[in-house]
């Protein structure tokens, strides 16, 4: 049986409807956005924001903030790769199950490994007690912000030297480190920002108290699996048909949104091993295709064609979901890596036009969107850039943010 060709042409097609950005294809809320893409990146927690607002007509910071800190159905957790994001609850588990044992015990043993640098004796059961302790303390008052906690256990105040003789060597605290390992683990989670929605300082919360508060129902009942949870401490362990499971539906979910893709990106974006991967593939059912640039998986009902959706442009934040979903990026990227991507592999607010990227853009300190454009394109492109730019300052109104992770052209335009 011939192996299905899937060209570039219709990846980039796909890109534009499946991912939101044609006009006519819009997501009818923040959530079906988050949904999309299986998750919305949050690192920079503007980025979540723009990266709605790009995807949903007629979309207000107030109406992402409602599904993230009322009706919960969108929840902040770490996810694939140690990276926040923001996804559907509905998809918490199954990245809880596939994804976060191995993230929670590559982190919990360089942090061992620290602690011993640092003089602490035996230091597996003395970070398990101080999980303990922080854990108790969260709970106690429901929410917290990381200085409280701090006052509660203080060992969280223990300093260790980071990033030695380099000139941004610091002595930093392990407070977040283990409220990092905490969220691995599915114990704990970023709720509130203390600020305004481009804040960076959360609130932290139990996650199962988080849950039983939402005010979306189908999100509460999610709470008794979370209270099951094992708190025990140490390595952790994951039952082999709970990872298999959830590995299958994240594939599923992830094959949806960025098939076509050659099996290295899929295994990139999940941080998984490559039995892991392998195993979830063939548990969907994933079929080989050819691509322009080489085999790819799609799932085995996904190889037909998709209609031109028609001429569309979008600007996108700093690690917008959409180029961050593949490693190999030739096909959307072209030439203009070094211009939109910072030395470790962050891409910065990009232009997109077709499928293709064409430019970056950044917010200078009066609002302005600056445009830098990297290829010549045409005049019905530049005019829809343009409305796209002027979308992008009115939805920002006053508010002002830098990305967590600059690039040469975000810095330029800015400069």
């Amino acid at each position: 049986m011939a192996v299905p060709s899937i060209d570039t042409a219709e990846r980039r097609r796909r890109l534009g409807v499946r991912h939101a950005l044609a006009p006519s294809h819009r997501a009818a809320d923040p959530v079906a956005a988050a949904r999309r893409l299986v998750g919305l990146h949050s690192t920079d927690p503007a980025s979540v924001y723009l990266a709605v607002h790009a995807r949903v007509d007629g979309v207000a910071a107030q109406d992402l903030a409602a599904e993230l800190y009322d009706s919960r159905r969108l929840l902040r957790l770490l996810g694939m790769r140690r990276t926040m994001f923001v996804v559907p609850a509905d998809l918490r588990a199954a990245i809880q199950a596939s994804t976060l044992p191995r993230v929670a015990n590559v982190h919990r043993n360089t942090l061992l490994k620290e602690l011993a640098e640092i003089g602490i004796e035996d230091p597996g059961p003395w970070l398990d007690d101080v999980e303990a302790s922080t854990l108790a303390a969260l709970t106690a008052r429901g929410s917290a912000s990381a200085t409280e906690l701090v006052q509660d256990e203080p060992r969280l105040a223990t300093s260790m030297r980071q990033s030695i003789d380099k000139p941004y060597e610091a002595s930093v605290a392990i407070t977040s480190r283990v409220l990092v390992l905490l969220g691995a683990r599915g114990l704990v989670m970023r709720g509130r920002p203390g600020g305004s929605w481009v804040s960076r300082r959360y609130q932290w919360v139990p996650t199962a108290r988080w849950l039983e508060q939402a005010g979306d129902p189908s999100v509460a009942a999610l709470a008794p699996a979370v209270h099951a949870l094992e708190h025990s401490f140490g390595p952790m362990t994951a039952a082999a048909e709970e990872v298999a499971t959830g590995s299958a539906e994240l594939v599923r979910r992830w094959l949806a949104a960025f098939g076509p893709a050659p099996v290295s990106d899929l295994k990139w974006w999940t941080g998984w091993t490559v039995a892991q991967t392998k195993q979830a593939l063939a548990a969907v059912g994933a079929v080989e295709v050819a691509l322009d640039d080489g085999p790819g998986v799609a799932l085995p009902d996904d190889v037909g064609s998709t209609p031109d959706p028609g001429p569309w442009a979008a600007l996108l934040p700093a690690l917008d979901a959409t180029p961050m979903g593949w490693q190999a990026r030739d096909w959307f990227l072209g030439g203009h890596k070094a211009a939109l991507f910072d030395t470790m592999g962050n891409i910065g607010p990009s232009i997109w036009v077709d499928g293709r990227i064409v430019g970056g853009w950044a917010q200078r300190k009066d609002g302005e969107i600056a445009l830098a454009l990297l290829e010549g394109i045409g005049a019905e492109s530049q005019a829809q850039i343009d409305v796209a730019a002027a979308s992008t300052a009115a939805f920002l109104g006053d508010t002002r943010f830098t990305p967590s992770f600059r690039t040469p052209t975000e810095r330029r335009l800015t400069a």
